[in-house]
């Protein structure tokens, strides 16, 4: 038996644990106005997911998101209109290594994803247009080219595996209900608590499919972005078809 390995999957099993945990504590927080414990382990949450990331083998760049994303949580909480740009562009920097992933292990694209881009494409449109009187004016740019880049990645993330979709999806809703707080739009009871509770699983759904995607470095296509993993039977089968097709190039004797 192989007891490194076994250590690094209990590691990162506790590291997974551990998130859900501080994340379970961080929501309770929020319901019940506790705010010095919710900014405390508010930005705990994402290095937890990172290390659950590396300790499964996963790719770096994909931990890389997870860390921005937790820059983005910090700054976000300080106040104040230059470290609120500076932590919308620390998310758009996880955004961009989201992308590179996606890139990198998502499926080329075909008529699914450009039926989706338009829909996606729509979607940025109307909220900006409906956040756009109600931002102040030094936010409206910023705010609509960092939408415009969430939506792509959120675009992106569909073109991995299905909980990656989820993910983007969830990602857009979150920083949506933030940015209509920041328009001073009617809000739900605890916004604070919706939002956390969309990004928190968006990041969570995003993780699982890349690492999904990423085991042997595989390329999703578009049919496996909707299923789970092939079991072992298929991979048997899939692995003898090709060996068949090859065979019948070679030239017969």
């Amino acid at each position: 038996m192989n007891w490194e390995r076994v250590n690094r999957d209990r590691a990162a099993t506790a590291a997974l644990a551990a998130f859900g945990a501080t994340a379970v504590v961080h929501l309770s927080a929020l319901l019940a106005g506790a705010t010095l414990l919710a900014h405390v382990t508010k930005p705990a949450l994402m290095p937890l997911l990172a290390a659950h990331v590396l300790l499964r083998g996963g790719p770096p760049l994909l931990a890389g998101a997870l860390l921005l994303g937790c820059g983005g949580d910090t700054l976000l909480q300080v106040g104040g209109g230059t470290v609120f740009l500076l932590g919308m562009g620390s998310f758009a920097a996880g955004h961009v290594c989201y992308l590179l992933l996606f890139a990198r292990h998502g499926s080329p694209g075909g008529a699914r994803t450009y039926r989706l881009a338009a829909l996606y494409a729509a979607a940025w449109l109307t909220v900006v247009v409906l956040l756009w009187p109600g931002l102040d004016g030094e936010l409206r740019v910023p705010v609509a080219f960092y939408s415009l880049l969430l939506t792509a990645m959120a675009l992106g993330a569909t073109r991995a595996r299905l909980l990656s979709g989820a993910g983007g999806a969830l990602f857009l809703l979150s920083d949506t209900l933030l940015a209509s707080g920041l328009a001073e739009w009617p809000q739900a009871p605890a916004p604070q608590f919706w939002v956390m509770l969309t990004y928190i699983a968006a990041q969570w759904l995003l993780t699982q499919g890349v690492l999904l995607c990423h085991g042997g470095h595989h390329v999703c296509t578009e049919e496996e972005a909707g299923r789970s993993p092939a079991g072992p039977s298929t991979r048997r089968g899939s692995g003898q078809s090709r060996t068949a097709a090859r065979a019948s190039t070679m030239p017969k004797p």
